[in-house]
């Protein structure tokens, strides 16, 4: 079915789908968008399909994330897409108008960490990405304000992280590091062949990371289906981390998390391993946010945080129920801890 505001002979919305990364955009007229245009469910599954499919190699880089410290210096690299991918794909797809994105930055207060015992600052950007017709959605990205490119990192990574809550780059939350050799300037001499999944062509002739994953120590990864059961493994065993999370974030937060990330009510129906990883990862980064309030509450006393709580019409820090709230109460708890009386 053709979309009713595509140019009349203009290719459709699944026609997008399958030609996302080439170069021609999908012929949506700007102003549909400027009246808030709203897609039937069919033309928002196509979308959703167009934005899941993966970048075209040719965008792809690899990044080291972990190297040896004994023998010949090796290196884990993950694949990753500079994000000008992403907003060349939102472009196509929607036309620099149908979408948008805005920034917010915060910094905690100055503390020692734990690696180095350096005082230092933490740079949080949340990205909040609205495409018209389709919804909005925010994430966070942080950064060591020591890193001379803090502000920059911890933006794309915002953006990246926001852009996956639609299905765009997601996919490449599955890869885990794949050991190389590097050079003496710690680069790969030679990075990974990316699976067919991984590719246009491969996912759409319906290949996905569920089913086809396999990495050697020869640094190659490879195409050779893993047992179900393997997967099954993998999926009980974030479903268990999970549940794990629930007593130490509380209820109200635990199952605000389910909800924001998968929009479910238990762990158990999480559709996909990656999803799970997702949601793994910001209860991980509630706990760790909740670790931080407790040092600085040891600092600036309780009734700072009934100060915080109160102006933002909490009743109780039980009553926080999202990663983005929490991280208003740390942020505030830690700048009373960090001001003189």
């Amino acid at each position: 079915m053709s979309p009713p505001n595509a140019h009349k002979n203009g290719p459709t919305v699944a026609d997008a789908a399958t030609h996302a990364t080439q170069t021609h955009p999908l012929h949506v007229p700007p102003a549909e968008f400027s009246r808030n245009h709203r897609f039937s469910q069919q033309e928002i599954k196509d979308f959703c399909t167009a934005l899941e499919l993966p970048f075209d190699p040719g965008v792809i880089d690899w990044r080291v994330t972990n190297t040896s410290k004994n023998g010949k210096p090796r290196g884990q690299v993950i694949p990753y897409a500079d994000q000008r991918a992403y907003t060349d794909r939102l472009n196509r797809l929607f036309t620099p108008a149908g979408w948008t994105r805005k920034y917010q930055v915060h910094t905690t207060a100055n503390f020692e960490r734990s690696k180095d015992q350096k005082t230092v600052v933490k740079v949080f950007v949340t990205c909040e990405l609205s495409i018209s017709g389709l919804g909005t959605h925010s994430a966070t990205g942080e950064e060591w304000a020591d890193d001379e490119n803090a502000g920059t990192s911890a933006e794309a990574q915002a953006f990246k992280r926001t852009c996956a809550c639609f299905g765009l780059g997601r996919y490449l939350y599955y890869f885990e590091g794949v050991w190389v050799d590097l050079d003496d300037r710690k680069r790969p001499r030679t990075v990974p062949n990316l699976p067919q999944w991984a590719t246009p062509e491969g996912w759409r002739k319906g290949l996905r990371p569920n089913t086809v994953s396999a990495h050697t120590d020869s640094g190659h990864v490879t195409g050779s289906q893993v047992p179900a059961s393997s997967e099954n493994q993998r999926s009980n065993e974030f479903v268990r981390q999970i549940e794990s999370m629930a007593k130490p974030l509380g209820h109200r937060l635990y199952r605000g998390l389910l909800r924001a990330q998968a929009k479910v009510w238990n762990p158990d129906q999480i559709p996909d391993v990656a999803l799970q990883r997702e949601v793994l990862e910001h209860m991980q980064a509630a706990e760790r946010g909740l670790a931080r309030l407790q040092g600085a509450l040891a600092k600036a006393g309780p009734a700072a945080l009934d100060r915080v709580l109160q102006s933002l019409k909490l009743r109780s820090l039980d009553h926080v129920d999202s990663l983005e709230t929490l991280k208003r109460v740390v942020l505030a708890v830690e700048s009373a801890a960090s001001t003189p009386e």
